[in-house]
């Protein structure tokens, strides 16, 4: 292991350097096949640094999360108008064939009813 040269910024790029990888091969050969579990220990141990610098390194370095955009408020009123005069149609023709002039009055009643609770209901800011 190299002492004299100082650390290396990691990033998520970094690999082990090639000229490590062919002094250690260059080693092998000179030492033969009697130390190849030693050399594969090595370079297995050179591996493992390697994977927890990059680890160590993206932890600290982890952005803190964007904060949520406002959602916008969602006004359904509109809707509620318009679904409300739909609605109207048959629900006037039948209170009025079923009810006469008072089941109409109800029917609207209800209907104006509904669309004030509606635009005066608490909102959430």
């Amino acid at each position: 292991m190299r002492t004299s040269a100082p650390p290396r910024a990691y990033n998520m790029t970094m690999t082990v350097p090639r000229e490590d990888l062919a002094a250690g091969l260059a080693a092998r050969r000179e030492l033969g096949p009697d130390y190849d579990a030693a050399f594969a220990d090595v370079i297995a141990a050179r591996i493992e640094e390697q994977l927890a610098a990059r680890t160590s390194a993206s932890a600290e370095f982890r952005p803190a999360p964007l904060p949520r955009a406002p959602r916008p408020l969602r006004d359904h009123s509109l809707t509620l108008i318009l679904v409300s005069l739909v609605a109207s149609i048959p629900l006037t023709a039948i209170s009025g064939y079923a009810a006469g002039s008072a089941g109409v009055f109800l029917v609207w009643l209800a209907l104006v009813a509904l669309n004030v609770t509606y635009m005066h209901r608490p909102r959430r800011d």
